[in-house]
């Protein structure tokens, strides 16, 4: 017994050798690699802040969007800093080829689990390009949601209602949906209607709407203004008012028009009739 664990120590203290022999070899490869990768970290770091700049700089040249700026300076900066990790650790001798594929593998587990996340991503990404709308527009959606346009994030956008409350909308429904941008265009054009009884004098009726349009301060002369009869109700006959100005000022005419509409056509006699209904009595026994 005494024999063999002479022996065992024996071998033992022979690998012990064979692997101090082994690092001693290769400990100034694996210095020299370590050193080697810690250099072209800090070196690839330095480069990659120093591009950022240079490209947030051409951004800001072309005058293109903060938030697509923002998400395209991250998106640039992450790109590279993986390129970077991949050269790091190659340098240290890991295999590329298998770390290529725990990267695709992990991409598309995540791209599984985040479908929604990547389809407002998508949304996100179309709308910052495309730009149907921008900060500070007023807009409607499909599903009735109105708002004025705070924020454009590339997941969410947060809108101002009217109420004053914060409304956040999924870049996905948005982007896959019809939109009513009320500030696409410089101006906005009124369209409002108001009923007359039918023994009223629709001509005098329209001239006396026309005046109060000409004396609004708002009211742009062109496109000029109108004045439409549009139908014959079951009360009263509908005249359309349709008066362009510009989007600051629309609120403030279209109220303005209403009030003044309405006190203009009471001074002149022209009826406003509330919805009625003739009652007809027939007496049988005659």
């Amino acid at each position: 017994m005494q024999d063999l664990s002479i022996e065992n120590v024996g071998q033992i203290e022979k690998h012990w050798d064979k692997f101090i022999d082994s690092v001693v070899a290769h400990a100034p490869g694996f210095i020299s690699a370590i050193i080697s990768a810690i250099l072209i970290l800090l070196i690839g770091l330095w480069i990659i802040k120093l591009l950022s700049r240079f490209i947030e700089k051409i951004f800001e040249k072309q005058h293109i969007d903060v938030s697509i700026r923002r998400f395209l300076g991250n998106l640039i900066n992450w790109v590279l800093k993986i390129m970077l990790f991949i050269v790091v650790v190659t340098q240290l001798g890991v295999q590329t080829s298998t770390f290529v594929a725990i990267i695709g593998a992990a991409g598309l587990a995540i791209g599984l689990a985040l479908q929604g996340s990547l389809a407002n991503f998508a949304g996100g990404v179309l709308i910052l390009t495309l730009k149907p709308f921008r900060v500070g527009d007023f807009i409607s959606t499909a599903s009735g949601i109105s708002g004025t346009v705070q924020i454009i994030d590339i997941f969410n956008t947060r809108l101002n209602t009217p109420q004053n409350q914060v409304i956040v909308i999924p870049n996905g429904e948005l982007s896959n949906s019809s939109i009513t941008n009320y500030s696409g265009m410089p101006t906005r054009r009124t369209w409002f209607d108001i009923g007359v009884g039918y023994g009223s004098d629709l001509k005098k009726a329209k001239e006396v709407l026309l005046t109060v349009i000409k004396n609004n301060e708002f009211a742009y002369d062109e496109p000029a203004p109108q004045v439409v009869v549009t139908a014959l109700g079951d009360s009263a006959i509908n005249l359309s008012i349709r008066v362009t100005t510009s989007n600051e000022n629309f609120w403030t005419m279209h109220e303005q028009l209403i009030i003044d509409c309405k006190e203009a056509l009471d001074a002149a006699g022209v009826e406003i009739p509330f919805p009625q209904r003739d009652v007809h009595l027939i007496n049988k026994d005659t």
